[in-house]
C-alpha cells in the first residue's frame, strides 16, 4: 500500500462518516448529542486525505528532499528511502482497512432489539428526583422515567394516572411480555436495556422486536431480572397499538 491508496482509503472513510453524520445512519452507532463532534471527525479525515496526496506529489517532484541540492542530506526521500532513492511501502496488511469502510457503506445495521435485551441485564436505576408532572391524560412518559418511578418512587407519582409509553416487544424465556429501550451512555456499543414487565390486556399475538405504544396504569407488581437481579416493574395495560420504529431507537434521558 503506497501513499497514494493510503489518501483514497482515508478519504473514503471521511466521505463514508459525513454520509452518516448528514442522514439519519449515524444514530445506529452514536447518540444524537455526538453529531458535530463525527461531523468534524469527517472533515479532517478528508483534509488529512487531500494533504497526504498534496505532500506525496510535491515529495516526488523532488521539493524537499534533503540531500538533492548538493547539502548535507543522507540520500533518504521524504518517505523514508534506503539509500537508493526507493520508497518503503506499508506492508499488505493494511488493505484490511478496507473492510470496515465496506461495512460502514454497504451495511446498516440495525438498531439493538430483543436479542440484546434478554441476554442483559436491566440498566434501571434510581432517579435522582421526580420532576412535577403535567396534567395530561393520557400522560406520555419515556420508559425509562415510567420504570425509575415505579421501580423507586413506589408509584406515588403515578397513580390514577393513565400512562402512555413506547418501546419494542421482548418476550421472555417463560413468556413473559416486555416491553424494552436500549439506553446508552455514548454509543450503541454501551446500550443498555430498560425493560417493564406488561400485563392486563395484552395483544394476543406479540412479534419481538415490534414496536408498540402501550396505554395502562400503574402497577404494584415487580420482577427480577433473571439476568442480574435488577428491578423490572410492571405496567397493567388498557390499550396497546403497534407504531413505527421511533426516528431515534435508542433512549438518551436516563443520563441527560
Amino acid at each position: 500500500m503506497n501513499r497514494q491508496a493510503q489518501a483514497v482509503i482515508m478519504f473514503l472513510v471521511g466521505a463514508a462518516v459525513l454520509h452518516a453524520g448528514f442522514t439519519d445512519l449515524y444514530l445506529r452507532y452514536v447518540k444524537a448529542g455526538l453529531r458535530p463532534l463525527l461531523l468534524a471527525a469527517g472533515v479532517v479525515l478528508i483534509l488529512a486525505a487531500l494533504a497526504t496526496v498534496w505532500y506525496d506529489r510535491r515529495a516526488s517532484k523532488g521539493e524537499g528532499r534533503p540531500g538533492e541540492d548538493g547539502g548535507e542530506g543522507t540520500g533518504e526521500g521524504i518517505e523514508g528511502g534506503d539509500g537508493h532513492g526507493h520508497a518503503h511501502r506499508e506492508p499488505r496488511v493494511s488493505w484490511l482497512l478496507v473492510l470496515p469502510l465496506f461495512a460502514l457503506i454497504l451495511v446498516a445495521p440495525p438498531a439493538l432489539g430483543s436479542y440484546s435485551a434478554l441476554h442483559t441485564g436491566t440498566a434501571l436505576q434510581a432517579p435522582l428526583a421526580y420532576p412535577r408532572l403535567p396534567a395530561t391524560d393520557p400522560l406520555p412518559l419515556s420508559l425509562v422515567d415510567y420504570a425509575g418511578r415505579a421501580a423507586y418512587g413506589h408509584g406515588r407519582t403515578l397513580e390514577h394516572r393513565r400512562i402512555e409509553v413506547t418501546g419494542f416487544v421482548a418476550l421472555g424465556h417463560d413468556g413473559t411480555p416486555y416491553l424494552v429501550r436500549m439506553a446508552l451512555n455514548c454509543c450503541a456499543a454501551d446500550a443498555q436495556p430498560v425493560k417493564i414487565g406488561l400485563t392486563g390486556h395484552i395483544p394476543p399475538v406479540l412479534e419481538p422486536d415490534a414496536w408498540l405504544r402501550v396505554t395502562g396504569t400503574y402497577s404494584g407488581k415487580r420482577a427480577k431480572d433473571p439476568v442480574n437481579d435488577g428491578v423490572i416493574p410492571f405496567l397493567d395495560v388498557t390499550e396497546a397499538e403497534p407504531v413505527p420504529t421511533p426516528h431515534d431507537p435508542y433512549d438518551e434521558s436516563w443520563n441527560n
